[in-house]
């Protein structure tokens, strides 16, 4: 049987509750406190900055990890990224890329590559890769104007620079009508063994209220080469076809998928490579 609380131990009971709230703020205030030493601040961003730049050239890419330190990365650096290599189609035409990174993040552009030189600013990690870089043949966009359209269409094909994923993208956009087809038609065009395409949904506020799919088909000389759905939250996306090099017509197709798809924008990027 237990014996009566002694006062002291009833008042140290009492005063648990607010000595549970001092050491929660306490630790609190030490993670934020934390947080803010581990971020480099802009002496350092500009450190890391100063140290690439001398070594830059126009077919360089430079890419942040992770993705939310992208705008101080290009508060620095922007200069030296053009919009045609911002809005790109993918990275593999980069021979060379420059990852500055904090906190160990890396950018999806280095994904299984091996750096050939890391170095730190101030807690800014600066990676360079080098590799075989893939060369470009044809990009479709600049033959828009010599290509046939046929279908039904609300708006374009234009040639743009839009937010696609929240990411800018360099493409052709075109709207077809509520479950409407339009095909362009590129003939002549010279060819390598690829043809690299990436397509994507158009505007933010399109996406939000209009909520079905888009579709794009490609064909070489006739041959169907790709059906690509894209959805409202797939962002862009990247095929690679095999071609054989020489001449050929290439035709692409773009479909707002339903009766209900009005405003689809759908945009895609189409580049021959060898």
């Amino acid at each position: 049987m237990r014996g009566p609380v002694s006062a002291p131990v009833r008042r140290l009971a009492r005063l648990a509750p607010a000595l549970a709230l001092v050491v929660i703020a306490a630790w609190s205030a030490a993670r934020v406190v934390g947080a803010g030493a581990a971020v480099p601040d802009d002496a350092a961003w500009a450190a890391a900055a100063a140290a690439i730049e001398p070594e830059l050239a126009p077919d360089h890419l430079i890419v942040f990890a992770p993705a939310w330190v992208d705008p101080v990365g290009r508060l620095h650096l922007g200069r030296h990224i053009p919009l045609a290599t911002a809005g790109r189609l993918d990275d593999a035409r980069y021979p060379v890329i420059w990852e500055l990174s904090i906190r160990g993040a890396r950018s999806p552009a280095t994904r299984g590559l091996t750096p050939t030189r890391t170095f730190t600013r101030g807690g800014v990690t600066v990676r360079r890769f080098d590799r075989p870089a893939a060369q470009l043949v044809t990009d479709l966009a600049d033959h828009l104007g010599t290509a046939t359209v046929d279908g039904n269409r609300a708006r374009g094909p234009d040639r743009v620079l839009a937010e696609v994923g929240f990411t800018p993208r360099r493409c052709v956009q075109v709207v077809p009508v509520p479950d409407g087809l339009v095909t362009l038609t590129f003939r002549d065009v010279a060819l390598g063994t690829q043809l690299a395409i990436g397509v994507g949904l158009a505007d933010v506020f399109t996406r939000r209220d209009v909520r079905d799919p888009g579709e794009l088909t490609v064909a070489v000389d006739g041959e169907l080469l790709a059906t690509v759905r894209v959805g409202v939250d797939d962002g862009w996306i990247t095929r690679y076809l095999v071609t054989r090099p020489g001449r050929g017509t290439v035709t692409v197709t773009a479909r707002a998928v339903g009766l209900r798809a009005r405003d689809r924008l759908v945009c895609f990027a189409a580049e021959a490579r060898r």
